[in-house]
């Protein structure tokens, strides 16, 4: 779904995820950063665009699933541990972390309003050994 010519993918996680979008039966439709959500970042308190990585649509028993996917690396959907002495480093994991949750608190508001859902994948998902 969405323009085709516009495919995105910003790392090879997320390329491993769209060829699961073609190769699953139960995945209808796709689209790579179609879905554009506004939300505040409370580091400077402007209006940002979150372009979410998917949108996807899944056939399921009781008819189509839609879901807002986002691909992140498992360290950034977790909150950095407080360290001794606050390095550069530290100081950008807890940056990325406020900016990351604020994101996902407006998918989150964005898909309840739709009926859609809103679901994280990490590397321990997309790498998951079935």
């Amino acid at each position: 779904m969405g323009d085709p010519t516009k495919i995105v993918y910003r790392s090879m996680w997320e390329r491993k995820f769209m060829k699961f979008c073609d190769s699953s039966s139960s995945v209808t439709r796709w689209a790579s950063e179609e879905v554009v959500i506004p939300y505040i970042n409370p580091l400077d308190k402007k209006i940002h665009k979150y372009f979410v990585d998917f949108l996807i649509e899944v056939k399921t028993k009781k008819g189509i699933n839609t879901w807002l996917v986002e691909i992140k690396p498992k360290k950034q959907c977790q909150e950095p541990k407080k360290k001794k002495r606050v390095t550069k480093g530290y100081i950008t994991e807890v940056k990325t972390w406020i900016t990351n949750n604020a994101k996902w608190e407006a998918a989150k508001r964005v898909s309840d309003t739709k009926g859609w859902k809103f679901k994280i994948l990490t590397e321990d998902d997309i790498f998951k050994k079935s």
